[in-house]
């Protein structure tokens, strides 16, 4: 039977904070923010990363040309698979922001505390970020429509009651595996959930449509990218430091529904009219994606004949060096405020 889980106190007087002692979870902390005693160097890592990536959707112009190409330049399919991308998109971002401090409530390392509380911070930015897509380029009338998609459509009901329950079951239910499973989700919506999305909004921008949206999923996925590697992370520690929670057939098992469930919902809002874009290239990308991401835990590949991506364009626009720098690389890549992070947290 699996272990119930304990929330870390506020404040332990009788706490250890040393590195010998410390632990991912289940560890005996005092609960200070005592940031000068690190055992995760790659929480440091990625801090700094995530203070530099800083944004706000304010920064990024043109959602004006946005509004006018939405209605005179996109394909009725194209327009539904924005809106309803938009939905799933939204409905992620929010859980997200609800959902992690939950998490965090029983993670005994301050700076991996630390760097879940940017997370939710970031996913917060997102969640404005799509309200200001939709306040831009939607017309008004259409906005809860995009809200609340899920209400007329199954298909994203479905998905999103799946992500929802396996959050809800650990809040309701405090025990080893149900955290274990959270976690994995976690990692999961971050790592293959966002992704077709994501691709679909980089075709529109590979056909130099959407420019300005473009450039809000780049922001976002650029921080998505990092709160990856956050779960990556956790979960090998995981499996380090509490073999007997690491469980490699949940993390197969739960990817396995993942693609499921991403392939059957991006083929339903895609369909087959999105130039570039069908069932098959669908399929062929998400089951690629899933490979990568189960490489970050040493896991083998559940789809061996998956070993290229079908989305060429999207290597070529992610390419800093390439000939796209100015898109990603002038307006991305180089928004950034890591040169005022030098010295600061220095151990």
């Amino acid at each position: 039977m699996s272990e119930k889980m304990n929330m870390s106190p506020i404040f332990n007087p009788e706490g250890d904070d040393s590195v010998a002692a410390r632990r991912i979870i289940k560890g005996h902390t005092t609960g200070l923010f005592n940031l000068n005693i690190t055992k995760y160097s790659w929480a440091k890592s990625l801090y700094q990363v995530m203070i530099g990536n800083f944004w706000v959707p304010e920064k990024v112009s043109g959602l004006k040309d946005d509004a006018r190409m939405f209605q005179m330049e996109l394909s009725p399919e194209e327009q539904r698979a924005y809106k309803g991308i938009l939905s799933f998109l939204i409905f992620l971002d929010s859980i997200q922001t609800v959902n992690l401090p939950h998490l965090s409530d029983y993670i005994t390392s301050p700076e991996v505390n630390l760097i879940l509380a940017i997370q939710a911070y970031q996913e917060a930015i997102h969640s404005q970020s799509y309200a200001t897509v939709l306040e831009s380029v939607v017309e008004s009338k259409e906005r809860d429509e995009i809200y609340y998609f899920w209400r007329t459509d199954s298909v994203l009901l479905e998905r999103n009651k799946y992500i929802g329950q396996i959050y809800e079951n650990f809040i309701q239910d405090k025990t080893d595996e149900n955290f274990f499973r959270a976690i994995v989700a976690n990692f999961l919506l971050e790592s293959i959930y966002f992704y077709n999305g994501f691709a679909f909004f980089d075709t529109l921008v590979d056909k130099m449509k959407m420019l300005a949206t473009g450039r809000v999923i780049a922001y976002i996925r650029r921080d998505e990218l990092t709160h990856v590697t956050i779960f990556a992370n956790i979960i090998r520690e995981i499996h380090l430091e509490f073999p007997e929670i690491y469980n490699e057939e949940i993390i197969k098992e739960m990817m396995g529904k993942a693609v499921e469930q991403e392939i059957e919902w991006s083929t339903h809002i895609l369909g087959e009219r999105i130039p570039g874009m069908n069932g098959q290239t669908t399929q062929d990308y998400t089951q690629w994606l899933a490979n990568n991401r189960l490489a970050m835990l040493g896991i083998s590949p559940l789809y061996p004949s998956a070993v290229t991506s079908p989305y060429k364009h999207l290597e070529r626009l992610q390419d800093t060096n390439g000939d796209k720098s100015n898109f990603f690389e002038s307006t991305v890549v180089n928004y950034t405020q890591s040169s005022s992070m030098n010295g600061s947290w220095d151990f």
